[in-house]
């Protein structure tokens, strides 16, 4: 039996979750070429859900990269350097985006990076990580076996590892920098219910601790095949599930990251999954109104389908109040960050 389409998190309690950090924002405010990613107003899909209104929060291209992970990757980097300055060597593990992030940062801050992969990467993932100079080193094996190299290469004496999982300090840092992307959405629209990917849980984890400092409800979005959170909210503990993958590379994660799970205990209001397919229509529908979003970013809209209209959310459409007033706010989480991946689901029969 697989997860349930939709889960309430009945031990939701919002005010234990601690507050977001906001020093990051003005170091990204420093960093060249910054500038607020766009909210996108979609009213035909408020319209067609009834809804009070959508925005969609559009990282696809965020300080050069089609991603959001550069603002938990510039921050944890920064931190780390501060505490180790004689660090030459940046070290992550990855699905795609954060590895690129960080050897993005590594090249913008004279440093070498050294991402480690999953064997079942793309190409073009791949390519894009050692087009911003890093090497690229892939791991027979899922994203798990991928982290346990880049803990093992970080222990050089002159390395560090920057991790989105786990509970180290630059792991903690990440989800910190993640704020600066909720700030900047409560300056530009009105909502009362995020909807966020999840993956290991960091930027979840951002997401909920803005939720409980501004009584916004969030629910995370995961993979049917990769849905941790949900199965770690379902047994009241961090829970590991099988991956047997998604396009949704950086959402194909075995388990919660555990620096995130303490809030996403707390703050999540509820998990939906969604189908490759439900996302990869939810990616025609985008691209039809020329919005480039992947499979990750998309998956919200997906998951925002099923909520508002399926038997199965009914008890999560209630927890979180939704109705004809209802702002939601969709975090798209990255762009075309496979190009080939994106043209052949896009041009695919829709």
């Amino acid at each position: 039996m697989g997860p349930m389409r939709a889960i309430v998190n009945t031990a939701a309690d919002p005010a234990r979750v601690p507050p977001p950090s906001t020093e990051a924002g003005a170091f990204h405010a420093g960093m060249a070429g910054y500038r607020p990613t766009p909210v996108h107003d979609l009213p035909a899909v408020a319209g067609e859900l009834g809804l009070g209104g959508v925005g969609l929060k559009d990282e696809s291209n965020r300080l050069g990269l089609p991603a959001f992970k550069v603002l938990g990757a510039s921050w944890a980097v920064e931190r780390a350097l501060r505490e180790r300055p004689d660090v030459r060597t940046l070290v992550a593990a990855s699905a795609g985006n954060h590895g690129r992030a960080v050897a993005h940062v590594a090249a913008l801050r004279g440093l070498d990076a050294r991402i480690f992969l999953p064997g079942r990467s793309t190409p073009g993932r791949r390519e894009a990580i050692a087009g911003e100079g890093a090497e690229v080193v892939v791991v027979d094996g899922a994203y798990e076996d991928a982290v346990a190299a880049a803990a093992e290469a970080a222990a050089q004496p002159d390395a560090i590892e920057i991790a989105d999982i786990g509970d180290s300090g630059p792991a903690r840092w990440v989800i910190d920098g993640y704020h600066t992307l909720f700030a900047e959405a409560a300056a530009q629209t009105p909502h009362d219910l995020v909807l966020v990917p999840v993956g290991c849980g960091s930027l979840a984890a951002a997401a909920a601790r803005y939720g409980a400092a501004t009584g916004a409800a969030v629910v995370g979005v995961e993979p049917v095949t990769a849905a941790c959170l949900s199965a770690s909210i379902a047994a009241g503990e961090p829970t590991a599930v099988e991956t047997p993958g998604t396009t949704m590379a950086g959402l194909d994660c075995a388990e919660i990251s555990t620096s995130a799970w303490p809030t996403l205990r707390q703050g999540m209001h509820g998990m939906i999954t969604v189908s490759d397919a439900e996302t990869h229509a939810a990616m025609r529908s985008l691209a039809g109104q020329r919005l480039e979003i992947g499979d990750c970013g998309a998956a919200t809209l997906a998951a925002l389908e099923a909520l508002a209209t399926e038997d199965e959310c009914e008890d999560l459409r209630r927890a979180v109040g939704m109705g004809t007033e209802t702002r939601v706010l969709l975090v798209a989480t990255e762009g075309a960050s496979d190009p080939e991946g994106y043209r052949r689901i896009v041009s695919g029969p829709g």
